[in-house]
């Protein structure tokens, strides 16, 4: 089956390969006789005699602007070619999620519905090699059903849910009746029952807790500080009477007179 030259396109279009796969083998499928769907078993039974032709497929995306900056026409298209010559075997347009269905006992195989010269409409089968290719080919019509709105049924249901779970925001905030307790570690802290148990029996005065005893307000400098508290210095007296009795010796008091001087002219040892 060839199909007419891909009909030209404005200058202005744009077009892009969502996908491409370099070897596909395409199939002359039976007509469906079944509402479940298609099964490849029956294209490649007695040695493949259905294959009808090994080539490329790609996937193309054709953005068209319209007049008057009224946004742009989008469409997509499967396009089967010669793999040497790039010349069109067949296009499948993708109007409707139904323009392409997975069998039901392969991931790998799927049935296209191709559309010819003057409209003709036919189904084929094509299948992959490579189970990786055919998973890429279902996503990438996933996503062009999401640009196009072509999105089943099933498929706006998950979507919508999705959005609504975004959408949803979370309340932090405390409900009534909820508290918050925060423990910032202090070592000594006490209950609040303690510090009441405490102002009891202090008379009802209630005294913050530490895990030191604040100095008396004498011994606080200016600044809120406590001041060291220095020892007085000893005067030198004390420190020969201190090594006198080290030495076993105690001090006695006397007067000149008995230490053997006399008073003098002037009394200077009085």
């Amino acid at each position: 089956m060839a199909s007419s030259a891909p009909t030209p396109l404005p200058a202005d279009a744009i077009q892009r390969v969502l996908f491409i796969a370099s070897t596909v083998h395409i199939y002359n499928i039976p007509p469906l006789t079944s509402n479940k769907g298609y099964t490849a078993s029956t294209w490649t039974a007695d040695d493949n005699k259905r294959q009808i032709f090994t080539g490329r497929l790609r996937v193309i995306e054709t953005a068209v602007p319209l007049p008057k900056d009224a946004g742009e026409s989008l469409s997509t298209e499967i396009l089967l070619e010669d793999p040497s010559t790039g010349e069109l075997f067949a296009k499948a347009p993708y109007t409707d999620a139904g323009a392409v269905e997975a069998v039901l006992d392969s991931s790998r195989f799927f049935a296209i519905r191709v559309v010819g010269d003057g409209g003709m409409k036919a189904t084929l089968g094509i299948g992959f090699e490579e189970r990786g290719e055919a998973i890429d080919f279902g996503i990438c019509l996933q996503e062009s059903r999401k640009v196009l709105g072509l999105e089943t049924p099933s498929e706006k249901k998950s979507a919508a849910k999705a959005k609504a779970e975004a959408e949803v925001k979370k309340d932090y905030g405390l409900k009534e009746g909820q508290t918050i307790v925060v423990d910032i570690g202090r070592k000594g802290r006490r209950k609040a029952g303690d510090d009441d148990a405490g102002a009891e029996r202090s008379g009802g005065a209630t005294t913050a807790s530490f895990s030191t005893i604040p100095p008396p307000e004498s011994l606080v400098n200016g600044d809120g500080g406590a001041m060291p508290m220095l020892a007085p210095p000893r005067s030198a007296q004390d420190v020969r009477a201190e090594k006198r009795r080290s030495r076993g010796f105690e001090p006695v008091e006397k007067t000149a007179a008995e230490l053997g001087f006399d008073d003098g002219e002037f009394g200077e040892f009085q």
